[in-house]
């Protein structure tokens, strides 16, 4: 019977929460900015990551410059989340966008707006019955 959880998942969890960590208090790079983990996906074979990030603070044209950077760091990362995790092998990593959380944003921003302007209507037309 299989476990509920598989090693590469359980590491990427590990990973992804390292990661985290590093960025908040080890990584300081202002170009940068507020970056946010959304996920790890790592390989079968456990020798590579991908590393999701959003940026909360990030004009469009900046969130690629931020990436680069990131993904120039990667070694620092990789040694970093090695001696932390004790890993025999540590996986190579590769830091991608995450468009979900301003997607999210912009949907709630959409729903609220849709709210708001229903509830105008009602009351437009409860007034002039």
């Amino acid at each position: 019977m299989p476990r509920e959880f598989s090693r590469a998942r359980r590491i990427a969890e590990q990973m992804q929460k390292e990661i985290a960590l590093l960025l908040q208090r080890e990584f300081k790079d202002p170009r940068v900015g507020l970056a946010t983990v959304s996920g790890v996906e790592l390989s079968g074979d456990l020798m590579y990551a991908k590393v999701f990030v959003s940026f909360l603070d990030l004009e469009d044209q900046k969130i690629a410059e931020a990436v680069r950077i990131l993904n120039r760091a990667s070694g620092f990362f990789r040694s970093m989340v090695g001696s932390r995790m004790k890993l025999r092998a540590v996986p190579s990593i590769t830091f991608h966008y995450d468009p979900t959380l301003v997607k999210g944003r912009e949907l709630s921003d959409l729903i609220d707006r849709s709210v708001a302007r229903d509830r105008d209507l009602q009351r437009a037309s409860g007034e002039e019955q």
